[in-house]
């Protein structure tokens, strides 16, 4: 059981990783930029100061250390679904990963950002009030299709290297 809490962990990391060099693909590619996860820091940081919902979330003051904040709960919550995806499974998925239960799962997450994030950071929900939604939840929903992905494949890389 603590290999699995590990993996799980460690498979959902991986695939944090994926949303990462994925969105770097959408920069660089087609100048489509991602989340700036210092300002997941910044909503972080501001709920110690009672602050949960921010009008515009770029209104609000810089933090110190809202960067590496926001990246490591960018990975936090990564590696948390991981475990949450670990739990839906059983460990015997792990030793035979098939792609269909990690994509339908990255794809359900996405919920998470569109219902909590996104209205947080002043953005309404599901993005409604940003300046293109359709895109904005577009962009949201193949991005966490890229995290389902990179469980899948993070997974089946640990079990071909033989990963407990």
């Amino acid at each position: 059981m603590p290999f699995l809490f590990a993996r799980a962990i460690l498979v959902g990391l991986i695939a944090t990783a994926a949303i990462d060099v994925w969105a770097l693909f959408l920069r660089r590619a087609f100048e489509i930029r991602s989340l700036n996860y210092c300002l997941l820091g910044r909503w972080v940081l501001s709920m110690a100061d009672g602050i949960v919902v921010h009008h515009d979330i770029n209104d609000t003051p810089r933090k110190s250390l809202e960067c590496p904040v926001g990246w490591s709960t960018h990975y936090g919550i990564g590696g948390g679904f991981g475990l949450l995806f670990a739990l839906m499974v059983s460990e015997a998925w792990f030793a035979r990963p098939t792609l269909l239960p990690p994509l339908l799962f990255g794809v359900v997450t996405v919920l998470v950002p569109f219902f909590t994030l996104q209205p947080a950071l002043g953005l309404g929900w599901a993005s409604s009030k940003s300046p293109s939604p359709a895109r904005a939840r577009l962009k949201s929903l193949a991005t966490h299709a890229v995290f389902g992905l990179g469980l899948y494949l993070a997974a089946l890389l640990l079990a071909l290297v033989g990963v407990p």
